[in-house]
């Protein structure tokens, strides 16, 4: 029943309303279907229902079923039509992201096949479906009927009704069963996974039920090693020439999408350069892995689709994507991990070695391939491949780490100039055309700055695909800063700076716009705010920067930067800097302004650290001083941050903590803060943590409080509550301990308020001195000196149920994208209410 006719226009309105940046859904690649495919997928988006999918015409004809199916033939369930999902669907369980269509946790409820008893085309037409289900959980004769409305409506209600047959059931209720058929895990296990994984088997079975399925511990795996967190891959810098010399490996440069893969035993796992999991997208790829049998292993490359001629090509590759013909490839080139353990901070020849020999089997069929490489000669290499049409060529140190980020020890030399602009608006056709150009833009200090047009390389689905997706992201106003030519700003239709193009031109004028734009696709894997203008460096220039180690961020130099601090991890102080970097804008709204401690460990976290407070010499004045009167009324200078320079100011120096105070430089005495630390015995699992955060939180909400959790990077939780400055020191404190008292003499089982360590035993220690004058609590965002690389990451009350453990989150690992406080924190104006300091015994002063 596929067809592939129907299937571009068939999936416009799909891929309009979703962002392939920012969420886990496939954007629609060639499934692998006999065509008869059917899945049904739990989905607990703002309400629960089950979403029923039938192939029909190579995609996913789909219906909402808001109370799920029914065996019982008397039951009518009501089935919402909605937009037709892609083949490559069927296959995806996962978490949809905050802020995306259908943000919620998706699993698959069941899968098989299904046979229309009739034709499928005139069923649909005409409002009644008959067919019959063979899955792990549903079979035999259904029907879905279409209701008839008294006006049209919007959306197409129809009604799922089981036939009378052998298979139906009046007493079972079969949505009872909660587990799903491709990974037997609940709901609550995927939402609380930090990254959905691929398990193997990824194309789906038809007529096979789950209790014939080849049990997975009976499948003999020779791994062991502990699945690899995502690492932000190393980036290469645009250069004008080829460098010389035996210090360089030269490989091929790919025309694709980045690809972080990890594996280890069943597990897979494809995220995307800026982390996002693709694995369902290239459950190809995430296939052949699984094959190999990888033992805890970390891989960095690139997915292509190659043409008849070897070479690879963005524009087939965006077509395979979208469900054409054609086969996607991973070209490996690097390995960061093996058996669990970062190979990071080894030279790269070791890496690519190792890697080789790990990739020895894969053969010449592919889709997995070892990206293999030169010395010496590049400008040769580049040549014959400038010659036989290939994009460019990438020089590497042979000695270097790996480095996160874009760094001088990669480079990339290309044959003709292509980049990623983001679309802010379009011209319209006087040629009967959905649009005559695309404008363009890239980003710079202050905003999006207009870089020309594109007018090109689009072919009519395409542009009837761009079209509908412009008709959702329409503004009135111009998104871009700077002077736009009158005669395109006359006739411009703006929208909203979302989507990403990749577009071949002949050069930058003199006004900066694109001369001779052609297009070659969208990046979906790409967000907006990276999308700048990609200017050629001087090859020296880079060069004596490498040789040099001279790296910058944030404008602070960095000494050292591939010493490692955190041994386990490989994380290096160039890694520090970058996250404190990409965190500041939400780290700094709760750091500025405060005085802070420092915990220093300047060989990394394994060596001797130190607790500073006060100033001293050598410090970098991004590191602020101020002198503040102590209580035996002598002066000592203390230490503040109050910008992104300063934070990697700190990470020069070794700062592995950044430890505030509850109240602000420009009024010490009165905090503006109310924390709670939640201290556990080792004795104390963290369930237990987790109920007792709520308890506090529901004590304080009690007292007209609203709290906000902070997982500490330990085993701790803090429950922060932000004040308006109205009490001093020792109210406030009183009032916290107060507080602790209460809840401990309420519940003395689970809870103490006091520090003698017998009586901690078994319980939480609900330390309430940190809200005092000088006391400090852990930053939310800062590192921890501890094994694990861990954070102190701010969750959201609803998230809480979901997390693992206190240092779930760590760094290297983490997506700093996700970094964006607590939702609603600086807006909240509260304070110590008089009736509650009352209820608690306590004399406000």
């Amino acid at each position: 029943m596929a067809a592939d006719g129907a299937r571009g226009d068939a999936l416009v309105t799909y891929r309009a309303k979703r962002r392939f940046d920012r969420t886990p859904e496939p954007a629609g690649g060639a499934g692998r279907s006999a065509g008869n495919l059917y899945t049904i997928q739990k989905h607990a988006a703002r309400r629960l229902h089950y979403d029923l999918r039938l192939e029909v015409d190579g995609v996913l004809k789909s219906w909402a079923v808001t109370r799920g199916p029914s065996l019982d033939p008397a039951e009518k369930r009501l089935a919402v039509r909605t937009e037709d999902h892609p083949l490559d669907y069927a296959a995806f369980e996962g978490r949809i992201p905050e802020g995306n269509y259908g943000a919620g946790t998706v699993l698959l409820w069941d899968r098989g096949s299904w046979e229309p008893l009739g034709d499928p085309r005139e069923g649909l037409k005409n409002g009644k479906l008959v067919f019959r289900l063979d899955g792990e959980r549903l079979r035999g004769r259904w029907a879905l009927i279409r209701m008839k409305g008294r006006k049209p409506e919007r959306r197409e209600n129809w009604l799922l009704i089981k036939e009378n047959d052998p298979e139906s059931d009046r007493e079972k209720d079969v949505t009872a069963l909660d587990a799903s058929v491709l990974s037997g895990r609940k709901m609550q296990q995927i939402a609380a996974a930090p990254e959905a994984v691929w398990t193997g088997g990824g194309e789906v079975r038809r007529g096979k039920k789950a209790s014939d399925a080849e049990p997975r511990a009976a499948r003999k795996r020779r791994g062991t090693g502990k699945m690899p967190g995502f690492v932000e891959p190393a980036l290469a810098t645009l250069v004008d020439d080829v460098p010389e010399g035996e210090k360089w490996l030269f490989e091929v440069k790919f025309d694709g999408y980045r690809a972080v893969a990890a594996a280890a035993g069943d597990a897979v796992r494809i995220s995307t350069r800026n982390g996002l999991d693709w694995t369902s997208r290239f459950s190809g790829i995430a296939d052949a892995l699984h094959r190999l049998d990888l033992d805890g292993v970390l891989l960095d490359g690139e997915i292509v689709a190659v043409d008849p001629d070897g070479r690879t090509s963005f524009s087939q590759l965006q077509d395979v994507l979208k469900g054409g013909r054609g086969q996607l490839s991973y070209f490996v080139f690097d390995l960061l991990a093996e058996r669990g353990k970062s190979l990071r901070t080894r030279p790269l020849t070791e890496r690519k070695a190792r890697l080789a020999a790990l990739l020895k089997d894969t053969g010449r069929s592919g889709p997995v391939f070892f990206t293999d490489h030169i010395t010496g000669d590049g400008a040769e290499m580049l040549a014959t491949l400038c010659r036989t049409g290939f994009e460019g060529i990438i020089a590497k140190r042979a000695d270097a780490p790996y480095r996160s980020g874009r760094g001088r020890a990669w480079l990339k030399i290309k044959c003709s100039r292509d980049q990623e602009f983001v679309i802010v608006g379009w011209s319209p056709s006087t040629r009967d055309r959905p649009f005559s150009s695309l404008l363009l833009a890239v980003r710079e200090k202050g905003g999006f700055r207009y870089a020309g047009r594109v007018g090109t390389g689009f072919s009519e689905r395409d542009m009837a695909a761009m079209a509908e997706r412009l008709k959702g992201l329409s503004r009135k106003t111009p998104p871009v800063t700077g002077e736009v030519p009158r005669a395109v700003a006359r006739q411009a239709r703006w929208v909203k700076p979302e989507l990403v193009a990749q577009v071949a031109f002949a050069e930058f004028t003199s006004d900066g716009l694109v001369r001779q734009g052609r297009f070659l696709g969208l990046r979906e894997d790409k967000p907006p705010e990276s999308v700048g203008r990609d200017i050629p460096q001087s090859v020296k220039e880079a060069e004596e920067m490498v040789e040099n180690d001279d790296v910058t961020v944030a404008g602070i130099r960095l000494s050292h930067p591939d010493r490692v601090l955190y041994p386990q991890q490989g994380v290096t102080k160039r890694d520090l800097a970058t996250y404190f970097e990409a965190v500041a804008s939400a780290m700094l709204p709760h750091l500025a302004g405060r005085l802070v401690s420092l915990v220093r460990c300047p060989q990394g976290s394994a060596k001797k650290c130190f607790f500073q407070r006060h100033g001293g010499a050598g410090l970098p004045d991004q590191v602020h001083r101020l002198a503040v009167r102590e209580r035996d009324g002598d002066e000592a200078e203390y230490l503040h941050v109050e910008d992104a320079a300063g934070l990697v100011a700190a990470a020069q120096m070794g700062v592995l903590e950044l430890h505030l105070w509850g109240s602000r430089i420009d009024d010490i005495e009165r905090p503006d803060r109310l924390v709670f630390d939640l201290d556990p015995d080792s004795a104390v699992d963290f369930g237990t943590v987790k109920q007792a955060a709520v308890h506090i939180r529901d004590v304080l909400d009690a007292l007209g409080l609203k709290s906000f959790a902070l997982l500490t990077g330990g085993k701790g939780i803090h429950v922060v509550a932000p004040l308006v400055r109205r009490h001093e020191w020792p109210t406030v404190k009183a009032f916290a301990g107060s507080v602790a008292a209460r809840v401990a003499d309420d519940d003395p089982a689970n809870f103490v308020a006091t520090m003698t360590k017998a009586k901690r035993k078994g319980r939480i220690f609900i330390d309430y001195f940190r809200n005092d004058r000088g006391s400090t609590a852990i930053a939310p965002y800062s590192p921890r000196a501890r094994e694990g690389a861990p954070l102190a990451w701010p969750v959201e009350w609803e998230a809480l149920a979901s997390v693992r453990a206190a240092n779930q989150f760590r760094l290297g690992e983490v997506d700093t994208r996700s970094a964006k406080g607590w939702p609603g924190y600086g807006k909240t104006r509260q304070g110590l209410k008089a009736a509650s300091l009352r209820a608690l015994g306590v004399q406000a002063d």
